[in-house]
């Protein structure tokens, strides 16, 4: 990214932006839409309100971190440099089971929407969709293929032109239908509110990937004052794009189809034109094309996420070296991605959707947990000069520990279990590599300036980020004019 006198261009506040939503939102909504019709009823759309809150207030505590510890792990890389190798190792490998069983919960998506349009497919079939989905994921991998330009756009389109339709029909259909919208949302909280905490975990997922958007405060124009703003711009855009999804869903489907309902959006948008069937079985089969795609795409990106930080790992010398071979020819790191899909296959088939998206969120909020209390750390260390230190307040990091902790209760206790046991393996395997050398040159390369600006570049091109980054482009070039 450079300007028109060669120099590296600073990212601006709308970059940043960019980078915010292009982090969080990607086919999640096509998976947690309905989450909370079961439990809580229509009360669940004020769950994805506060779910936003606390992903904004602990995203502020990582772009602090991102500040003062500008290094590629993110929450592994703040740990260790708080206190010492072996946290950051158990942080780290929190966070890696945590993106990894995120790769798990994809491919039993993707076959739940194909079962949309093929209904009753057996086992045996499932089983081959999950495993034909993991293999071609596994391979565009591999290989590098990569969308660009045009064509990139072109997977926008289809990834967004569902969602926008949904939207707008939606819209459109509860202002006909006024009578079916009250009765959908009536009552308001048909079980009360004992469902609230899991329920919480269940859509503070479809936030998750916000700790994704953190990178080196000097990549960024006027960073104290963009890296907030950002953020808190970011996350209230994706909050709004949620709540306007699920809102119209509801009105649309009552809550006691929805709980069923194993293709939510392709059912709600076959439930409000099925006047004409013909119109709805295109127009569901569209969103269902759309969920497809988006979810393929998702799962891409989390795929890229998790073996990036598994390079981390190894280039500390702190995961198995299998983990930063380079495939002589594609240049990518094979070994890695092979082993993540093959495991994340085999969680697929053993575990369920709520069950795997749960323990998921567990990892996170260990991650998030110690990345909130190591600014605590940073700020009596000499990272933070004293005038700047007196500036900031503790509130943003304490709230971001009680946002985190409460994350980890509302597990259930047999998720927790799942959890401290696949956390507790992370012991000896660290006792075993700890030794080990680092990989100096894997490390060079993995904080290299090109490095960063790929990683920016990929991020911008995420599903909505796609669009807003257009939009920008579009503003910036108007500004020339005026000028």
């Amino acid at each position: 990214m450079t300007n028109t006198n060669g120099k590296v261009a600073k990212l601006s506040f709308f970059d940043v932006t960019s980078l915010v939503i292009g982090a969080i939102i990607g086919a999640d909504i096509y998976v947690a839409s309905s989450f909370g019709a079961k439990s809580l009823g229509p009360f669940s759309l004020v769950v994805w309100v506060i779910a936003g809150i606390i992903a904004l207030v602990i995203a502020l505590c990582f772009a602090e971190c991102a500040s003062l510890v500008p290094k590629v792990g993110g929450p592994y890389a703040y740990a260790r440099k708080a206190w010492g190798p072996f946290a950051g190792f158990m942080v780290g490998w929190s966070l890696w089971f945590a993106e990894w069983i995120s790769l798990a919960v994809f491919p039993i998506a993707f076959t739940r929407y194909v079962m949309f349009l093929i209904p009753n497919l057996s086992f045996c079939w499932q089983v081959l969709i999950k495993a034909l989905f993991v293999t071609f994921l596994a391979a565009t991998n591999i290989i590098g293929v990569k969308a660009a330009g045009r064509t990139n756009d072109v997977l926008t389109v289809l990834k967004l032109a569902p969602l926008v339709f949904f939207a707008v029909t939606g819209v459109a259909w509860m202002a006909l239908n006024l009578g079916v919208v009250s009765a959908n949302f009536t009552p308001f909280a048909p079980y009360g509110l004992n469902g609230f905490g899991g329920t919480l975990i269940l859509i503070f997922w479809a936030y998750a990937g916000f700790e994704l958007s953190t990178i080196p405060a000097e990549e960024i124009d006027k960073p104290t004052k963009t890296i907030p703003r950002a953020i808190v711009l970011g996350i209230a855009l994706v909050i709004v794009f949620y709540l306007t999804t699920n809102t119209v869903l509801f009105g649309v489907r009552n809550w006691t189809l929805l709980a069923t309902d194993t293709a939510p959006l392709s059912a709600a948008t076959t439930s409000m034109l099925s006047s004409n069937a013909l119109l709805a079985a295109g127009a569901g089969s569209l969103v269902t094309v759309g969920a497809l795609i988006s979810i393929s795409g998702s799962d891409e990106s989390g795929m890229i996420g998790t073996t990036r930080l598994s390079f981390a790992l190894a280039a500390d010398g702190l995961f198995p070296k299998v983990f930063a071979k380079i495939h002589p020819k594609f240049n990518t790191p094979y070994a890695s991605i092979l082993v993540v899909s093959v495991t994340a296959f085999a969680a697929s088939l053993i575990g369920n959707l709520g069950l795997l998206i749960s323990v998921s969120v567990f990892f996170l909020a260990i991650a998030y947990l110690a990345t909130c209390a190591s600014i605590f750390w940073f700020r009596k260390g000499d990272l933070m000069p004293v005038e700047q230190r007196m500036k900031r307040h503790l509130v943003i990091p304490a709230l971001g520990i009680l946002f985190s902790v409460y994350l980890i209760v509302q597990c259930t206790p047999p998720q927790i279990a799942i959890g401290g046991i696949l956390l507790a393996v992370g012991v000896p395997i660290y006792i075993w590599y700890s030794p080990r050398k680092e990989l100096t040159e894997l490390k060079n390369q993995l904080l290299s300036p090109r490095e960063t600006q790929k990683k920016i570049h990929d991020q911008e091109h995420v599903f909505i980020a796609h669009a807003f980054c257009h939009l920008k482009n579009a503003y910036r070039k108007l500004r020339h004019r005026q000028s």
